[in-house]
């Protein structure tokens, strides 16, 4: 069995152990983070059934994934990462969703280009939830407007994403996470990576962002 497929499994035993029998049938979704690896370290999970993976590089999703897409159609990709405007017409026709809406210029351009070629992204928007100044995302304040922003352009908004700080228990931002996501009555929540899964797993996250602990370090 390869490496990237034993640790998949590993992870997803944590998850069922961790959140008991009442939640062990609605495991959250296991994104693969499979940014910058080539696809030699992906093609295992792919053949395992794996079908959720994410990006950060329209370019490089491009490279990588569109021959795979057009055999198997059944794979998801996420965009994870900031999605600057001039690339959305680009990312519209390969990603599924899309992490990172954190504008309403973006949220325009998106429901502008996909229109165009009669697709329907999952959209979730990014929340900063630790208010940090290095980090892509809208203030908790801000989540009313671009709520309403996105639902007059009939985005398929499905909840919010948050990464919060590092080196910081992250319980408060997730808890905070949490109780926002149910006020909008959202069922989908995308937070939890590599260093605090479990920790997301248990309030509530429905889409963990997991890269190091499937494939290995980065370098």
């Amino acid at each position: 069995m390869h490496k990237t497929v034993q640790n998949l499994i590993n992870i997803e035993n944590q998850l069922k152990s961790n959140l008991g029998d009442i939640n062990k049938i609605n495991l959250p979704k296991i994104i693969a983070v499979s940014k910058t690896f080539k696809i030699d370290k992906i093609l295992p999970l792919i053949d395992h059934g794996h079908l959720d993976f994410g990006e950060n590089k329209v370019q490089e999703t491009i490279d990588k994934w569109t021959a795979i897409k057009a055999s198997k159609p059944d794979i998801q990709l996420h965009m994870i990462g900031k999605l600057q405007t001039n690339k959305v017409k680009f990312a519209v026709k390969l990603f599924d969703y899309i992490h990172s809406v954190d504008s309403e210029k973006l949220a325009k351009k998106i429901a502008d280009e996909q229109q165009k070629i009669k697709r329907n992204l999952k959209v979730f928007i990014q929340v900063n939830v630790g208010d940090e100044t290095q980090k892509s995302g809208i203030n908790i304040h801000e989540t009313n407007n671009l709520v309403t922003v996105c639902k007059k352009l009939n985005l398929n908004v499905i909840g919010f994403m948050c990464i919060p700080p590092v080196n910081i228990d992250p319980t408060i931002y997730f808890q905070e996470m949490d109780k926002i996501n149910k006020t909008y009555n959202f069922k989908q929540l995308s937070m939890g990576m590599s260093s605090d899964y479990l920790k997301a797993a248990q309030y509530n996250s429905t889409y963990l962002r997991i890269g190091s602990n499937i494939f290995g370090q980065r370098y």
